[in-house]
């Protein structure tokens, strides 16, 4: 079905829109970045700053652990997208080639799971972790990034999974491999990609979260990199602004450099999810 042309322009012009919508933020935060203390505080901003400077960043590493904080995220972010993925890709090559009630089950948890808020699961969360003695300690938050990843991990490795002809593995089953190295041999390398892209995605989510990281850690030396950008804030709610754009900058580039890498296989996943053979 073709589109006539007024519609065309109307579809390109609403998704220009929403780019610019969607960049806004990231280029006055860039803006911001770069700006000394007098540009900042002008009644009449500019996009380009006129007199740029790099003192803000200076500031920033001077006055807060930023990379330690960005260690700690890193490490945290690779662990949690490490063990996720480990823990996803058997469970999603079940719930994709066994057509059972426990299948159906899981499907259900994947989908029920994501609608439940953060607030309602911090309680019970803080509880367990208190009990098996890891609050305040990088593990436990670990813990706590691996089940919140594993029901997007889970979805995301289930297309992938349903996009593997059956064929394949039957002709493995033939020549007498059995499950588990049709699975090793046949299926993993198949899945690579995915497993890649859902890794990837899995990091993402880990390095930008805050709520868990700031509930869970107390001790300032633990403490990930998004919990310690809120320390350039005052007492008094007064933002250091220069300091904090450049910290947040800085903080968010490497989430843009993974998600730009990934996120044609992120949308072939969901796409090869959302189509049945």
């Amino acid at each position: 079905m073709r589109t006539s042309r007024p519609a065309r322009v109307g579809q390109y012009t609403a998704l220009l829109a929403y780019l610019v919508f969607l960049a806004f933020p990231f280029l006055w935060l860039v803006s911001t970045a770069f700006k000394p203390p007098r540009e900042l505080g002008s009644l009449h901003p500019t996009w380009i700053p006129k007199d740029p400077t790099l003192a803000n960043f200076r500031q920033a590493f001077d006055e807060q652990p930023l990379l330690h904080a960005a260690l700690n995220s890193l490490l945290a972010a690779l662990a949690a997208a490490v063990i996720a993925v480990l823990i996803a890709t058997p469970m999603a090559y079940v719930v994709a080639r066994r057509r059972t009630r426990l299948a159906k089950a899981v499907t259900g948890w994947v989908v029920v799971s994501q609608a439940f808020p953060f607030v309602l699961l911090i309680i019970p969360l803080f509880l367990v972790l208190k009990n098996l003695r890891l609050i305040n300690s990088v593990p436990g938050l670990v813990l706590v990034y691996v089940v919140w990843a594993l029901p997007f991990a889970l979805w995301m490795l289930a297309g992938y999974v349903r996009a593997v002809p059956p064929e394949l593995e039957e002709a493995a089953a033939v020549d007498g491999a059995g499950r588990v190295r049709t699975m090793v041999s046949v299926t993993a390398p198949l899945l690579a990609p995915g497993i890649v892209a859902t890794g990837l995605f899995a990091f993402i989510t880990a390095w930008n979260e805050f709520f868990f990281a700031l509930v869970l850690l107390k001790t300032p030396e633990k403490q990930t990199l998004p919990v310690v950008l809120t320390h350039f804030i005052g007492a008094e709610g007064v933002a250091d602004l220069g300091p904090l754009a450049a910290a947040a900058f800085l903080a968010t580039l490497p989430s843009l450099v993974v998600f730009a890498l990934i996120q044609r296989r992120i949308t072939g996943g969901m796409l090869t999810g959302a189509v049945k053979s």
